[in-house]
């Protein structure tokens, strides 16, 4: 707890590095209450699968070694601030599993340029967090080491693949922490733990040393309870990184325009989006109260037309399994990865160490882009999908042209029990609405818009911004947190209180 009467855990970035400054606390004695918290409440969420203690002591005891020397303003834009990373970020000394059997025993020798640039910003490196196996999942329920649980009901799921990740900012135990996003993996369970979740375009942040699912579509973001502090962690690790060929330079500061307002800006609805089968009527009715608000605060709202949106996910789960495929032929128990033991031939070890190292949904996905790109099958749909995808890239190049940002919903509905769901086809339409940014490669992102009311959980509103203009997004997202006020902690869940 602070000296302000507010657990450290819940501080937003300007708090923590205010309180250091002004000497009302050290780093050394938040870094101790934050794992605390952690270690002796994280099992009703289990959010995180490792805690970094070690780690964070001696992060921290650099940030204080400033605060004495007065350079503290040197330290960097996330001086003091507790972070967690979604087990697929690989950070030296530490384990990298991606929630898998396959990777239990791996332990990172590099450190993600993602990881690394928020460490250079002065972050404290707090743990390894929760997520569905390889990122394949909406609920983190494919997590070989048990599910997170929704810090609002434990009953319900925190959405995936970032499930860890969001969790455990909506239950207060960390500020921020960074996820990843092929088709909706920081959005969505953004959306179900009523947290503020960036996928910055495409591009904008290295995903070097990140554990691939989807090469052309995973990007790294962060999750926060406010808009600003998204911003902080965007300005540390947006730019070009000589590791990643895919990287592009940024030197937006995502902060400069988050007073700024809306007046004057075009906002888009997809009117396709909001009278979709499948959303909630209570989602329905939030997104449209957000609308009326922001048209209140002086946007002003154009209809937009993306008529092969309906194609994305018939093209996701093309593109997706292929690209998942190759990516994971690297685990073939020789190199690293589980070795299933007692074999005689290479054969039957690859077989069995595959079989028994990969959980259900990651096999799945394996066979299903194996036959995707065998030979007669991926003339019938690998291409057509490449092509959907370059269709769908256009209508938003086209939208971009007539608005600034686009509307919609995160999910199309808000977090569902445990088990609700046990089609892998029916919860694939988790993302029905997230996935076409990641085939177009602009950026989007989630932030709560109240509570539903049939459910009493919280819905979260996607805003989606023409490629490398992400600051158009976080403006408005910025004016709808000034109309609905700062992500609310969990109330079944406060660490630290």
């Amino acid at each position: 707890m602070s000296a302000v009467g507010t657990p450290f855990g819940q501080m937003s970035i300007r708090q923590i590095q205010c309180g250091l400054a002004q000497k009302e606390f050290s780093c050394r004695e938040m870094t101790e209450a934050v794992v605390g918290a952690i270690e002796g409440a994280d099992e009703s969420v289990h959010a995180f699968l490792e805690v970094t203690g070690d780690a964070a002591r001696k992060a921290a005891d650099a940030i204080d070694a400033r605060v004495a020397a007065g350079t503290l303003g040197e330290a960097g834009i996330l001086a003091g601030v507790p972070m967690g990373y979604k087990d697929n970020m690989n950070l030296e000394g530490t384990h990298t599993t991606c929630s898998s059997n396959m990777l239990a025993s791996y332990v990172s020798p590099y450190t993600a340029t993602c990881v690394a640039k928020t460490l250079s910003a002065g972050a404290v490196p707090v743990g390894k967090l929760n997520m569905d196996e390889f990122a394949f999942g909406s609920s983190t329920e494919t997590s070989a080491f048990g599910p997170t649980h929704n810090p609002w009901d434990a009953d319900r799921v925190p959405g995936g693949s970032s499930g860890g990740s969001a969790a455990a900012v909506a239950a207060g135990m960390v500020p921020v922490t960074l996820g990843s996003d092929t088709g909706g993996s920081i959005r969505q369970p953004a959306s179900f733990c009523g947290v503020v979740g960036v996928k910055p375009t495409y591009g904008m942040v290295s995903r070097y040393g990140i554990v691939a699912f989807g090469s052309s579509l995973d990007q790294v973001g962060p999750f926060s309870r406010t808009v600003e502090d998204a911003a902080y962690v965007m300005n540390a690790i947006a730019g070009h990184d000589p590791l990643d060929c895919t990287s592009q330079p940024c030197t937006t500061d995502f902060t400069a325009c988050l007073d700024a307002g809306v007046a004057g800006m075009k906002v888009g609805i997809i009117p396709a989006f909001m009278e979709a089968d499948g959303l909630a009527p209570e989602v329905r009715s939030k997104l449209e109260e957000a609308a009326a608000k922001l048209e209140e605060a002086g946007a002003e709202l154009h209809e937009v037309d993306l008529p092969n949106a309906k194609a994305a996910i018939s093209a996701y789960y093309v593109l997706g399994p292929c690209e998942a495929f190759s990516n994971l032929a690297r685990f073939d128990s020789v190199r690293y990865g589980y070795s299933d033991p007692g074999h005689k031939d290479l054969g039957s070890q690859y077989e069995a160490s595959r079989a028994k190292g990969f959980g259900p949904e990651a096999r799945r996905r394996i066979m299903l882009g194996s036959y995707l790109l065998s030979a007669g099958v991926y003339e019938q749909y690998y291409y057509p999908a490449q092509q959907v995808r370059t269709l769908i890239t256009q209508d938003y190049t086209n939208a971009f042209q007539k608005v600034d940002c686009l509307l919609a919903p995160a999910a199309p509905r808000t977090a569902f029990k445990f088990g609700e769901i046990a089609e892998p086809a029916e919860m694939y339409l988790s993302d029905m609405f997230t996935i076409s940014i990641n085939i177009a490669g602009n950026g989007g992102m989630s932030m709560p818009v109240g509570l539903g009311a049939d459910s009493s959980l919280p819905v979260g509103a996607q805003l989606m911004s023409p490629a490398f203009k992400d600051e158009n997004m976080l403006r408005v997202a910025a004016e709808l947190e000034r109309i609905y006020g700062v992500a609310q902690v969990a109330p079944d869940f406060r660490a630290g209180e």
